[in-house]
């Protein structure tokens, strides 16, 4: 009888990358140490020829956060999804303790929109003993967000930095809907030469209009339902802005009156500002093609669940509804 001998030939060889491999049946593979996470991405990238996406996320996951994997996946050969609440961005009173944190969920999420790794660590492995670097951020930080909670968007800016330097994407996803968190993080990218393509992505709403966040399932139904005066002070602004109101105060004033109508909710801040970099704006909005954003928060319950949300004026962001 003849015996046969067979050779395996390197992928390489064949010209296939494991970029053409399809995902680990086992995916997504659960990753909780900092320096594992570097090697396997950096093998993905200089053995495989990958192009890596990442997706910084907090847990609870959401439509939203699934159309931030879902594009990933679109556009990169391998997804990391990162789950970790942050320490450094809450101040105190808030609501780290109590952020959701819905593990098993959010893994089956995963999985089912194409994540290749989800990151996993424990504080003290983002922040060992003596970890003492934070990155301070620009004007960008300052009022709105910046203002109500100081100290903030350092933490943020530190935590994305430091994911940033651990992943090298070829592309990091952030949703729109924290929009002032976005300018932050486009002014990161650009001062610190970060790798990669910093990719904004558009707000996902409810049928009525609530923007999706992770804090929605902190509200009871009367709040719930109260909620959606965010979007209906959004389309009010967006509607008078057609009509061709460019004085800021009358903007505001006009979304504001929605706001105020609604007793359950206590507005923290309304401002118009310019909707790149977020940079005040005059009295007047120059008609010289500036885009103007409103951005708003407001406080439902006690205690306190804070939503934000914000829409560029005459984009179409809002559908055209409400």
């Amino acid at each position: 009888m003849l015996e046969r001998g067979f050779v395996l030939t390197p992928l390489a060889d064949l010209g296939v990358t494991e970029a053409d491999l399809p995902p680990s049946l086992e995916s997504p593979r659960v990753v909780a140490d900092p320096e594992e996470l570097r090697a396997t991405c950096r093998a993905w990238i200089l053995r495989g020829g990958c192009r890596v996406g990442l997706v910084p996320t907090m847990g609870a996951l959401h439509d939203g956060h699934a159309s931030l994997i879902r594009r990933a996946r679109e556009e990169c050969d391998r997804v990391v999804v990162t789950v970790f609440v942050n320490p450094l961005q809450f101040g105190a009173g808030e609501d780290l303790e109590r952020y959701p944190r819905p593990f098993e969920a959010d893994l089956a999420r995963c999985r089912a929109d194409g994540a290749d790794l989800v990151f996993a660590p424990p504080v003290e492995s983002m922040y060992p003993a003596g970890f003492c670097s934070t990155v301070d951020v620009g004007v960008e930080a300052e009022g709105l967000e910046g203002g109500e909670r100081p100290g903030h968007f350092r933490g943020v800016a530190t935590v994305v930095a430091r994911l940033w330097s651990l992943c090298g994407p070829d592309r990091a996803y952030f949703g729109q809907k924290d929009a002032q968190q976005v300018a932050v993080l486009r002014r990161l990218h650009a001062d610190l030469g970060l790798s990669g393509e910093l990719v904004e992505c558009a707000i996902v709403r409810e049928p009525d209009g609530l923007a999706l966040s992770s804090r929605n399932v902190y509200l009871g139904a009367e709040d719930r339902a109260a909620a959606v005066i965010l979007f209906h002070a959004l389309a009010a602004a967006d509607r008078a802005w057609q009509r061709g109101v460019r004085r800021v105060a009358e903007l505001l004033e006009v979304a504001g009156r929605i706001v105020a109508a609604e007793p359950r909710g206590r507005l923290d801040y309304l401002e118009c500002r310019r909707a790149d970099d977020l940079a005040v704006l005059p009295e007047v909005v120059p008609d010289d093609g500036t885009a103007v954003r409103l951005l708003l928060a407001v406080r439902f319950g006690e205690p306190s669940t804070r939503l934000l949300d914000n829409a560029v004026l005459g984009r179409g962001e809002l559908g055209g509804e409400a």
